[in-house]
């Protein structure tokens, strides 16, 4: 499995940060890039991260590995969203998008890839960050889903692409 994360999509998910200076800013990148190597760590999967640099970027698009995380800083004048876009057109079905933009969601959707909304994402990773893989292994094999019968109970291809990418973080 590989994530593509909306990078400031998934730190605005729970506060703004809209008052940021650059220091700060940076800061809560290398947060999160921290938080996400340990989950990456415990469960074995490529992430990539985008961040925006449309506004104060450089001229040609950055990409760098920071503790097994691929990170892409989009280029002044492109925004994180076509960088995005352009991940999961390449990635296909095989890859998970992390963000809570609807023209994203709804372009990956298009492509068959599932998306997860950034909040429902960083609460299971804070979850298995907490409890640690053995914990949380233990807690999905006990909590299993409720199967519903009949057609009126199926769940939309959306609803199964999401809940699948769900089961695999």
């Amino acid at each position: 499995m590989h994530l593509i994360i909306d990078g400031y999509n998934l730190l605005h998910s729970d506060r703004t940060l809209a008052r940021l200076n650059p220091t700060q800013l940076q800061r809560e990148r290398d947060l999160l890039v921290d938080q996400l190597s340990t989950y990456r760590s415990l469960r074995q999967m490529e992430i990539t991260v985008v961040f925006d640099g449309w506004q104060g970027g450089w001229s040609t698009e950055k990409r760098e590995r920071k503790r097994g995380i691929d990170l892409v800083f989009s280029k002044l004048g492109e925004k994180a969203d076509e960088v995005i876009k352009r991940l999961v057109k390449e990635k296909g079905a095989g890859a998970t998008v992390v963000t809570s933009d609807r023209e994203i969601s709804r372009y990956a959707e298009r492509m068959a890839v599932a998306v997860i909304p950034s909040d429902q994402f960083k609460e299971k990773m804070e979850n298995t960050l907490m409890k640690g893989e053995k914990d949380f292994q233990e807690e999905e094999e006990e909590g299993g889903v409720e199967k519903k019968k009949g057609p009126s109970r199926m769940l939309s291809k959306k609803e199964k692409r999401m809940r699948s990418a769900l089961k695999k973080l």
